[in-house]
């Protein structure tokens, strides 16, 4: 996913922008996110380049939970209530991966432990504002759609769309929850008919600016941006240092953020830090320009740290940007902030990114209550998976998945 460093409304039509004059807290939501997660080492503060055949020296190591989990981890941290639909292999990468994402209050109980299968693993070494990435992945043995059960109730699904099926998706999409989507970068994949085809079943896509200049073959991102807007569908492309871009329905031109200037150390994960705050936003029913600077504000606030979804803020890491912001022309900007702590408890502080396991939190361990549903969520007739793949992993997963359903707030 997307390693922006910085920015950039609500996919079905709302209330006007001045029906919202003050931002409010967000009530209680749950957001279930699906796809694949993986085992990331995050090489950052590099002496140089690396180039064939040498050895270069990294000042800073991070181990963390990546892919989905980045967005997961993110969400969870500003209080959504998260589920996460994903494969963990019975390894000892699998084992720390379910504790640590147990552990920052996200619901397992439809992800499931795989044997005879092996966590998926990302190398990724930042240097200067982007990073490169090195994975090793077998194929998923099955489809994580099967993990949900037919009538599966969220307010949002997030989503990646290489990681579903066109048919199962617009199953979803008719039964009314909202659809957050990204692509990911795949040469082949972006801008196929089976993605666009899949596009049609989105509320709000976002994707990085080289996926969608690459989907659309359009040179700049405003351009891009107007190929991929339709019908009711909102499009937010991030577009790293320079900030977002945002096209929706009724909007006559794309809407752009520029971008925080923050000292970078990794953007591992930024773009899906934001894509968590812009969720947020517009699960509160924020105007537009309020969810982007949200939006912007939490992916400026993960690139200060190595380590993916461990870099994800806190409200207390968000309090502690305001508190310090001198610019007022960006204390403007973000007179929403003050209003939004005040209604966040604290929870455990933050977990980082460090060079080893030993630090691995024990499952369950997060003070967390354990809670029977969730309150004020809309109803969804899920779709089941391919019937090729058969209940058996459901039902094999079952007996390998959290009984608990956790809630967390920031």
């Amino acid at each position: 996913m997307d390693g922006a460093a910085v920015q950039g409304q609500a996919a079905r039509p709302g209330p006007p922008e001045s029906e919202f004059p003050c931002p409010s807290p967000l009530p209680r939501r749950r957001v279930q996110v699906m796809g694949r997660v993986f085992f990331d080492l995050v090489y950052s503060g590099l002496t140089e380049e690396p180039q064939p055949g040498t050895e270069v020296q990294a000042a800073h190591l991070g181990i963390a939970p990546g892919g989905v989990a980045n967005i997961a981890v993110a969400l969870a941290r500003l209080g959504l209530d998260v589920g996460l639909s994903a494969l963990f292999a019975e390894d000892a990468f699998g084992d720390y991966l379910w504790s640590l994402l147990d552990y920052e209050g996200i619901d397992l109980s439809f992800s499931a432990r795989v044997p005879d299968w092996t966590t998926p693993v990302t190398t990724s070494v930042a240097y200067g504002p982007e990073r490169t990435m090195v994975t090793y992945e077998h194929p998923a043995p099955f489809d994580v759609a099967t993990l949900l059960p037919p009538r599966y109730r969220a307010d949002a699904f997030v989503l990646s769309l290489a990681d579903v099926e066109a048919g199962w998706l617009a199953a979803l999409h008719t039964a009314g929850p909202m659809v957050f989507a990204d692509v990911g970068w795949d040469l082949e994949q972006l801008g196929s008919h089976d993605l666009v085809q899949k596009l049609a079943h989105v509320d709000v896509f976002m994707p990085n600016s080289a996926e969608a200049r690459q989907w659309t073959g359009q040179a700049d991102v405003d351009g891009a941006a107007r190929a991929l807007a339709g019908g009711q569908r909102l499009v937010v492309i991030k577009d790293s240092g320079s900030g977002s871009v945002a096209l929706g329905p009724a909007m006559p031109a794309p809407l752009r953020v520029p971008g925080l200037r923050v000292p970078v150390r990794d953007t591992t994960g930024a773009g899906d830090v934001f894509d968590a705050g812009f969720i947020y936003g517009t699960l509160a029913g924020w105007p537009l320009a309020q969810r982007l600077r949200f939006a912007n504000l939490c992916g400026a606030e993960s690139v200060k740290l190595e380590g993916g979804s461990l870099a994800a803020p806190c409200w207390r890491d968000l309090k502690a940007f305001w508190d310090a912001l001198e610019d007022e022309r960006l204390r403007e900007d973000y007179r929403f902030l003050p209003h939004l702590f005040d209604s966040q408890s604290s929870r455990h502080p933050c977990t980082r990114a460090c060079p080893t396991l030993s630090a691995l939190p024990a499952a369950g361990t997060g003070p967390w209550p354990a809670v029977a549903g969730s309150d004020g969520v809309a109803a969804a007739d899920l779709p089941s998976g391919p019937a090729d793949q058969g209940p058996q992993h459901g039902a094999a997963a079952s007996a390998r998945v959290s009984s608990a359903r956790r809630s967390t707030l920031s």
